[in-house]
Order: C-alpha cells, then sequence, then structure tokens
C-alpha cells in the first residue's frame, strides 16, 4: 500500500488529468452521428496498464460502451456512470477551440462540462485507485455509454436490457453546480408529452367567419389545459415535498424564488410545436401540436393525464394522436447514498450540498425505475451545450477527489 493517498496522487498529478480531459475532447463525439469508437478506443488504451476489466459491450457498431470493473474490499458495487457523446456545436460560434484548448485555469471543449470532464476524473479515479495500490472499500463499476444526448437505445438502455448493470447505488457525472452553488440532484420530474390534432372547415382568407380556423381551435384548447391544470397545485407526496423545497431554494438565486416555486408546485405546460394550414390566404381545416406537461416528483402522473383527456374531450374538433408519460423519481434526502454523495462533495467543496430535483429527467430515471438507486453529481458551469463551453481546472480536480473519496464513504454510510 502506497503512502500517498488517492486523492494525494490526483492533487499531484493535475496536469496528467488536463491531459486526459484534452485527449477525449480532441475527439468529436457529436450527436447526431453519435460515432463513439474512437473515444472508447482511446478510453481502452488509457487502461491498458491498470489492473482493471475492461469489457465492450455493442449494440451499435457505431456506438459502443464501455464497462470497467475494479475490485474492492466488500460485497457492494457502486456504480459510475457517464456518456460519451456530445451535441453537436457550430465552431463558428466559439471564440476557443471546440475539440479542447486549455487557456489558463479553463478547459475549453464541447462536453468539457456535458460530460466529458467528468468522465475524465471517473477514470482518473481509477488510475489513482492502481497508482497507489489502494483497493477501493466496495467494488467499483464504471459504465461509459453512448446515445445518451439524443435518447437513443443503444447506449443505457442497451446496457439495463441485458442485465449488464447489477449495482447497489449509483452515481451519474451530469453537472449538478452552478453560479457557486453546489448540489446533488435527487430527483426528477415526471412528463406527459402530447400530439394534438384539430380539424376545422375550410374557408377563403378573406372571409374567416364562414370557416372554423383549426390552428385557432388548437391554440383555445392549449390555453384551456393551461387555465385548468396550469393554475392548479399539485398534490406532491409528503416524503418529496423537503426535496421540492430545497429545489426552490437552489434555484431562486438564478430564476427567482417566485418562478422556481411555481415551477415545482405547479404543472409546467409548453406549447413546442405548432403546425398548421397550407397558405396565408385560406383557412386552415386541420392542425397539429406538440406539448410538453411537467410534473414534479411525488406527483402520480396517469391522475394528470386522465384529467388531461377530460379537457381535451370537452375541446370541439380536438383529439389526442399520440402521448407518452413517465413518473418522477426520487431517493430519499437522507438515504446512504444521498448522504455519501452530499458528505464527500461538502467535504471537497467546504460548502453545502444542496439535495434537489431536476428541472427535467434523464438517466437517473432508468436507473431508478431498473431498482438501483441513482443520483446526479458533478462540480462544472452552467455552459452546457453552450458556445465556449469550458471547465476549471480545479472543477476536474475536484470531481476525481469526490469519485476517489466516495466508495470509502458510501461503505461508511451503509455500515451505520
Amino acid at each position: 500500500m502506497s503512502d500517498v493517498s488517492p486523492s494525494e496522487y490526483i492533487r499531484a498529478h493535475r496536469e496528467d488529468l488536463i491531459s486526459l480531459t484534452l485527449d477525449l475532447l480532441a475527439i468529436d463525439t457529436a450527436n447526431p452521428p453519435g460515432d463513439t469508437r474512437e473515444i472508447v478506443t482511446k478510453i481502452e488504451r488509457f487502461l491498458e496498464p491498470l489492473s482493471v476489466d475492461v469489457e465492450r459491450v455493442v449494440a451499435d457498431p457505431a456506438k459502443p460502451n464501455l464497462l470497467i470493473r475494479v475490485p474492492g474490499q466488500a460485497d457492494q458495487t457502486l456504480l459510475y456512470n457517464g456518456h460519451l457523446d456530445t451535441v453537436p456545436f457550430d465552431a463558428d460560434a466559439w471564440t476557443h477551440e471546440p475539440l479542447g484548448e486549455q487557456v489558463d485555469d479553463r478547459v475549453y471543449g464541447r462536453g468539457a462540462t456535458d460530460m466529458k470532464g467528468a468522465v475524465a476524473s471517473m477514470l482518473f479515479a481509477i488510475q489513482a485507485f492502481a497508482a497507489t495500490d489502494a483497493d477501493p472499500p466496495v467494488d467499483l463499476l464504471f459504465a461509459f455509454v453512448s446515445d445518451e444526448e439524443v435518447g437513443g437505445d443503444a447506449g443505457l438502455p442497451a446496457l439495463l436490457d441485458d442485465g449488464q448493470l447489477d449495482a447497489d447505488a449509483c452515481v451519474i457525472g451530469e453537472p449538478t453546480c452552478e453560479a457557486g452553488r453546489h448540489s446533488v440532484t435527487v430527483a426528477d420530474r415526471g412528463s406527459i408529452w402530447l400530439t394534438l390534432e384539430a380539424s376545422g372547415e375550410g374557408a377563403h382568407g378573406s372571409r374567416p367567419p364562414l370557416g372554423v380556423n383549426a390552428i385557432d381551435r388548437l391554440y383555445d384548447a392549449v390555453e384551456t389545459m393551461r387555465k385548468r391544470f396550469g393554475s392548479q397545485r399539485l398534490e406532491i407526496a409528503a416524503d418529496v415535498v423537503p426535496i421540492i423545497e430545497e429545489s426552490v431554494e437552489y434555484y431562486g438565486p438564478s430564476m427567482g424564488e417566485d418562478v422556481a416555486r411555481e415551477l415545482f408546485w405547479y404543472p409546467s405546460i409548453n406549447l413546442g410545436i405548432l403546425e398548421g394550414g397550407d397558405a396565408i390566404n385560406s383557412v386552415p381545416q386541420s392542425a397539429r401540436a406538440e406539448v410538453d406537461v411537467r410534473l414534479a416528483a411525488g406527483v402520480h402522473t396517469p391522475d394528470v393525464l386522465a384529467g388531461i383527456r377530460e379537457c381535451v374531450a370537452d375541446c370541439e374538433g380536438i383529439t389526442i394522436a399520440d402521448v407518452s408519460w413517465s413518473v418522477g423519481t426520487a431517493e430519499a434526502p437522507d438515504s446512504p447514498l444521498v448522504e455519501a454523495v452530499a458528505s464527500a462533495a461538502a467535504a471537497v467543496t467546504d460548502t453545502r450540498v444542496y439535495r434537489r430535483s431536476a428541472t427535467g429527467g434523464g438517466d437517473a430515471k432508468k436507473f431508478r425505475n431498473a431498482g438501483i438507486p441513482t443520483v446526479e453529481f458533478a462540480l462544472g458551469t452552467d455552459t452546457v451545450h453552450a458556445p465556449d463551453e469550458y471547465v476549471p481546472v480545479d472543477v476536474l480536480v475536484g470531481n476525481a477527489v469526490v469519485y476517489t473519496r466516495l466508495p470509502a464513504v458510501r461503505r461508511s454510510q451503509i455500515e451505520q
């Protein structure tokens, strides 16, 4: 056993961590098309000198996934998850190199925060354990997946469906900290995605009273939904209320407390797509809309959907052509996993770590629905998906230190 701890190793080799991050950023994995073969090969080569088990799992040949297993001292498995694809970028909108550039204490590049930076920190945590001859307190499983940014099936869904992810808890390296506030994401919101269709009666655009405007009908139906549901305070399960209140406190400084409170205590209803009509001088006979409804965790989505169906039935000429929905999920704020991540992060950042809900929903929901307790945590910036996305070097180091300390804190929380 080395006299140097994994955390000390990381701090002493920060330049190597920067180099690794730049290596990952240099490979374009924009999705679409989302080709991750080159970056997976790069990671495999990085891991070759280490005594770890590496397995490539492929559902789509262009979008492989990588599993890395690090044996530990206890019969518990902690899973770290990160995605290798990024959203596309317009290089002309950047003032720095979108495929990786270090300027002073910042590393720029598409994916620097979301989330190749966190992936590099996880990989460096593996190296730190190996370099210091330190056996993790629990077994570690790392799943680096493809196809996340477009919600595709070649990444995480393929691993879950194939039973490849047998773990007692999971931490996803999505950025959860911004504007000087740190948090661990312990919940996500439920969703209802509706496709509405409207029928009307055509007429010449110069004589609209002789027709029935399908677009007007459709817009009126959405407004009716907003008035009937958007103004109704949600009935949130009592055990989720503390998460909602802490979420309001977390988001308040950035979006305003009133807006944050409304976002979680009431349904949000967004008209995302509205299509209809053939010509400016014709009354449209048909129209189509796609509406995104979000509900806080602790709300039973099917109950709200039943009410929406009744509402649409009351709107003449409107039908629901398609619908998909999900129920929000949450971890108990005082669960061993949440306590472990929050305490490890607080020790590294020396600041409060909020336990809050995401405003949307992502892979954490898939893990929880598969029976794996899951949170999201990574220090980062609010430049996700933006031009000149960046991550500070101290954040790369801080994430790697948290990820190496977490197994010991996790084991102690379980044993208490």
